[in-house]
Formats: C-alpha cells, sequence, structure tokens
C-alpha cells in the first residue's frame, strides 16, 4: 500500500530551491487573494501578468520535464475552472469569471506540490505527515457532515475518501499530501476573504458543499495524473521528432556529400 512513499532510513538532502519556491507560492497566493478581495478588473489582469512572470521565473530552473508536467497541468486546470465555476457553477468568483491570475497561479500551485513533494523534509518524514493529513482533513470531513456547520459538506467527505485512495494508490502520493497544504492554504484565504464562493448544493451530484469543500486537494490528485500521464506522451513525441530531425539533416549531409566530383 505505501510501495510509492520514500524508503525509510534514508538521508535524504534538502535543497533551498524546494523551500524557496514553496514559501515565495505561500507568500504569493495570500498577497493575491488577499489583493483581489476588493479589486477592480483591471488589477485582476495586472496581477494575472504578475503571475506569469511569476511562474515563467520560477521554471527557469526546473529540468524540462517539470515545465511540460506544469504546462499541461495549468492548461487541464484552467478548462477545468472554465467548467466547473462560469459554466456549471460550483464556486462563483466576484465577477462571475475566471481571474486573469489563476492559470498561472495553479501553475505555482501544481510546482509547489512537486518541490515540497521532492524537498528532504518531506522525503524524510514522509509517513508522518501523511498522518498529519490524513488526520487534519479526516477532522474536517466528519465536522462537515456532523450538522453542526450551517453549510453541511458531504461533497468534501467523498473527496477525503478519493484523496485517500489516490494517497495510497497513486504513483505520487508525497505530491498528493504537499498538495493538500498549499491549496487548503488558498481555499481558506479565497473564501474567507470572498474573492470566491462555493455553492451550499453542488450542481451537479446535488449534495451539500462546504465553502470550502474539505476534501478539495482530491482536485489536484487528478491534475497530477493528467500532467504526469500527458507530460510523458508529450516528451515522448519531441523525442521523436527531434530524432526524424537529426535523421533528415544526416540524409542531407550525405546527399550534399555525394554530389559530382
Amino acid at each position: 500500500m505505501l510501495r510509492h512513499f520514500p524508503q525509510l532510513n534514508v538521508a535524504y538532502p534538502h535543497k533551498k530551491r524546494d523551500y524557496f519556491i514553496a514559501a515565495f507560492t505561500f507568500f504569493c497566493v495570500a498577497v493575491c487573494l488577499i489583493s483581489d478581495a476588493d479589486a477592480a478588473i483591471e488589477k485582476q489582469n495586472a496581477l494575472g501578468v504578475c503571475g506569469w512572470v511569476f511562474l515563467i521565473g520560477l521554471l527557469l530552473g526546473e529540468s524540462l520535464e517539470i515545465r511540460v508536467q506544469v504546462a499541461i497541468a495549468v492548461i487541464f486546470a484552467t478548462i477545468g475552472e472554465h467548467f466547473a465555476s462560469p459554466y456549471m457553477g460550483g464556486y462563483t468568483y466576484r465577477f462571475h469569471n475566471v481571474p486573469a491570475y489563476v492559470p498561472p497561479g495553479h501553475g505555482m500551485v501544481y510546482l509547489t506540490a512537486v518541490a515540497l513533494a521532492r524537498s528532504g523534509l518531506f522525503q524524510r518524514y514522509a509517513r508522518e505527515i501523511a498522518k498529519l493529513v490524513i488526520a487534519v482533513c479526516g477532522v474536517w470531513s466528519l465536522w462537515g457532515i456532523s450538522g453542526i456547520p450551517d453549510q453541511g459538506d458531504a461533497v468534501g467527505a467523498m473527496l477525503f475518501c478519493v484523496f485517500l485512495a489516490y494517497l495510497f494508490k497513486g504513483r505520487s502520493p508525497m505530491v498528493y499530501l504537499a498538495a493538500f497544504f498549499i491549496t487548503t492554504w488558498l481555499e481558506l484565504i479565497g473564501t474567507a476573504v470572498g474573492t470566491w464562493k462555493w455553492a451550499a448544493i453542488d450542481p451537479v451530484l446535488g449534495w451539500a458543499q462546504g465553502n470550502p469543500p474539505s476534501g478539495v486537494a482530491a482536485w489536484y490528485c487528478l491534475v497530477d495524473a493528467v500532467a504526469l500521464g500527458g507530460s510523458a506522451t508529450v516528451l515522448n513525441l519531441m523525442k521523436n521528432a527531434n530524432m526524424w530531425t537529426k535523421l533528415g539533416l544526416l540524409r542531407k549531409s550525405a546527399y550534399q556529400g555525394a554530389g559530382p566530383e
């Protein structure tokens, strides 16, 4: 069940870059969402420009594989945002749009989950962190269906179960654990300041839904699965394209070298 967790009794190194990415994203998320709480659409667009600059800057130090994963995560998550918010009404932003900072924000959040997942801290204390996340999210989910809060959260409890399935059966448990921290951070801030609000009743299932749902990190498990699967395909296509390009250049060189003497 824990075959994809890091090995025990290994001295995993700490890399400053991983912690910088995480700290920078946590800070940017808080500043962005609080700034957008009462901002005009023009300020939203300016925050979007800043988001793309920050994301591109962070990706400069990453491998091609991670860059492709982030790009796929941004595309998939942005499509999901437009479907879930303006179209379905599962949650609603202040201007009933998808703010300009959301696409690059998804990239930064995904990169943060990857950075924390590979960090020495998460690698060394994977099982302890897993126990903490399960306990916190589990209590949160039980509270949501206990009847105590005015707005129930059956959807959150369902998502928590999905999260557990990904955590113990998925290929990237450390990414899922890291995603819990950054997604919980942004969801609690965003809903608290009114940047967006989740519908009391989920439009698809018709179940009570928290603001935010307790197991919301489960959605990033899906994003990660798509990013990992998609990146493998894209990288393979790029490799084949590069091979055919080199083959074409070799043929051209051979043809030119075989000209009339």
